[in-house]
C-alpha cells in the first residue's frame, strides 16, 4: 500500500521567521575617542617690562592656598609662562640637534653655557660620600648647592646682572633648577625653574626671541646633561610618585620639546622608541628619543612595557603631531594646574603674584629653603588646611621614593650591570 503523502500544515502553525531573524546591517566603523580637553594655544609673549621701573625682590612663595592657584591659573604671569614655554618648544618643530651651529651661539648664550659648566665642576670637586648602598639622597648635594649659591654672582656679572636686588631675585630660579636641598629631591618643578630662570633673562633683555631655538637645542640639553649628571651623583629622589613622572622620574620637558622636533619627521615614527637601532642613531639629535635611551639606562628591568608603561602607551599614537598636542595638555594638567607642584613656585617683580594672593609672611611660614625651620606650605582643599609634610603619604607631595637610578647604580657597583633583568613572562 503506498505511503500517504505528507499534509502540508495549517498556515496559522507556521513560524514567522520575518520576526525572528534581526535584519542584518552593515557594520559602521566606530569613531575614535574625542578628547574633551583642546590643545592649548601658545599666547603672544607681552611685552617685556622697562627695567628701570623694577623693583626688584628676593622670590616667594604665594600659591598657598587653592584659591591662590586659582588667581594665579587666571592671572597674566600664566599666560607669560605659557607664551615663553610654548614658544620655546615651536621654535624647534622639525629641527634636530645638529642644526644649530657654534656661530649661532649669541655671547648671552655662551655665557649661560659657561655657567652650566662650571656648575659641573662643583659636582665633581663634591663627590658624595658613601651611602653604604642607600638609594636614596646623599646630603652632600646640600655642600654642591651651598658652592653653586657662593658662585652665583659672579655667573650673573657674565650675564651682565651687576645689581645685587637683581641677582638676588634671579638666582632665586637657577638655585631652585638644581632640587630640593631640604628633600634632596628633584621633578618637574625643579625643571620648570630652569625654565623660569631663563624667562627672567628674557625679561632682563639679556635674551631675546631670536636664541629660543639655541635655548632649546644648546642651553637645555646642556642642563639635561648637568641634571644627569646631579642625579646619578647625590641620587636624588623623584619629587613625588605620581602626575607627571608616571613619563619619567625626573624630567617632562623633553618629551615636549622632543615632540616638536620629531613633528613631520619622514621616517622617525612613534613605535621608534621601541626601536634600539633607531635611538641609538638618532637619540644624540632628538630629545624625545634621548630621554627614553636615558630612561631605559636607569632601570633595572628590560622593557618600556614594564617600567614605563605610558610611554609605551603613547608610542601607539599615529602621529607626533597628537603626541605633541597631548604633551601641551599634560604640561598644563600636570604641571601649572597641579598644587602639589605649583605651591613652591616663586614669584618675584619678574614674574609677578597677584596682589591679593597669600603672603609666607601673612601666613607665619619661613621660605622654602627653610622648611626644617617651619617653612611648610600651608595648603587648603576641600576647605580643610593642613601643613606640607616632608614625607607625606597623601596627595600633597605623594609617596617618599628612592631613586630608579641609584637602583641602577648600585646594582653595577655590585658587578650586575652589565643586562637588565626580564620579566619571566616576557
Amino acid at each position: 500500500m503506498a505511503a500517504e503523502p505528507p499534509t502540508n500544515p495549517a498556515p496559522s502553525t507556521l513560524p514567522n521567521l520575518k520576526d525572528k531573524i534581526p535584519k542584518l546591517e552593515p557594520r559602521r566603523r566606530r569613531a575614535p575617542p574625542s578628547s574633551p580637553v583642546p590643545i592649548p594655544e601658545t599666547p603672544t609673549l607681552p611685552s617685556r617690562p622697562d627695567a628701570s621701573s623694577l623693583s626688584y625682590q628676593v622670590p616667594s612663595r604665594r600659591i598657598l592656598s587653592t584659591k591662590d592657584h586659582e588667581l594665579f591659573l587666571s592671572s597674566p604671569t600664566y599666560d607669560l609662562i605659557l607664551a615663553f614655554i610654548f614658544g620655546l618648544s615651536d621654535s624647534v618643530v622639525d629641527t634636530p640637534i645638529s642644526a644649530i651651529r657654534d656661530a649661532d651661539l649669541s655671547a648671552p648664550v655662551n655665557s649661560i653655557l659657561s655657567i652650566l659648566d662650571e656648575a659641573e665642576v662643583l659636582v665633581q670637586d663634591t663627590p658624595p660620600n658613601d651611602s653604604g648602598g642607600s638609594r636614596f639622597g646623599n646630603k652632600l648635594f646640600q655642600t654642591f648647592l651651598d658652592k653653586a649659591k657662593n658662585a652665583s654672582a659672579l655667573w650673573h656679572q657674565k650675564l651682565g646682572i651687576t645689581s645685587p636686588e637683581a641677582v638676588s631675585e634671579v638666582q632665586a630660579y637657577l638655585m631652585q633648577c638644581f632640587g630640593n636641598r631640604t628633600r634632596i629631591d628633584y621633578g618637574s618643578g625643579h625643571e620648570l625653574n630652569f625654565m623660569i630662570w631663563l624667562l627672567c633673562l628674557y625679561q632682563l633683555q639679556i635674551l631675546k626671541t631670536s636664541d629660543f631655538k639655541v635655548l632649546i637645542l644648546k642651553v637645555f640639553v646642556r642642563y639635561l646633561e648637568l641634571m644627569r649628571t646631579i642625579q646619578s651623583t647625590y641620587y636624588l629622589e623623584p619629587a613625588g610618585s605620581h602626575g607627571v613622572w608616571g613619563l619619567d622620574d625626573y624630567q617632562f620637558l623633553p618629551f615636549l620639546f622632543g615632540a616638536s622636533q620629531l613633528l613631520h619627521h619622514p621616517f622617525i615614527t612613534p613605535r621608534a622608541i621601541h626601536h634600539d637601532l633607531t635611538i641609538e642613531e638618532f637619540g644624540h639629535d632628538f630629545l624625545y628619543l634621548g630621554q627614553v635611551s636615558f630612561v631605559n639606562s636607569t632601570k633595572t628591568v628590560k622593557g618600556l612595557r614594564w617600567h614605563s608603561p605610558m610611554l609605551d602607551d603613547i608610542s601607539s599614537a599615529k602621529s607626533w603631531n597628537k603626541i605633541e598636542g597631548g604633551m601641551k595638555k599634560m604640561f598644563v594638567a600636570e604641571v601649572l594646574r597641579k598644587l602639589p607642584v605649583m605651591q613652591h613656585f616663586l614669584f618675584g617683580s619678574l614674574v609677578p603674584a597677584v596682589e591679593s594672593m597669600s603672603t609666607e609672611a601673612e601666613l607665619g611660614v619661613a621660605s622654602e629653603e627653610d622648611e626644617t625651620k617651619g617653612g611648610a606650605v600651608l595648603v587648603e582643599e576641600n576647605g580643610v588646611k593642613h601643613m606640607h609634610q616632608l614625607n607625606s603619604w597623601g596627595d600633597c607631595c605623594g609617596i617618599k621614593v628612592p631613586s630608579s637610578l641609584a637602583a641602577a647604580q648600585e646594582m653595577k657597583k655590585r658587578g650586575g650591570g652589565e643586562s637588565l633583568r626580564r620579566i619571566p613572562f616576557d
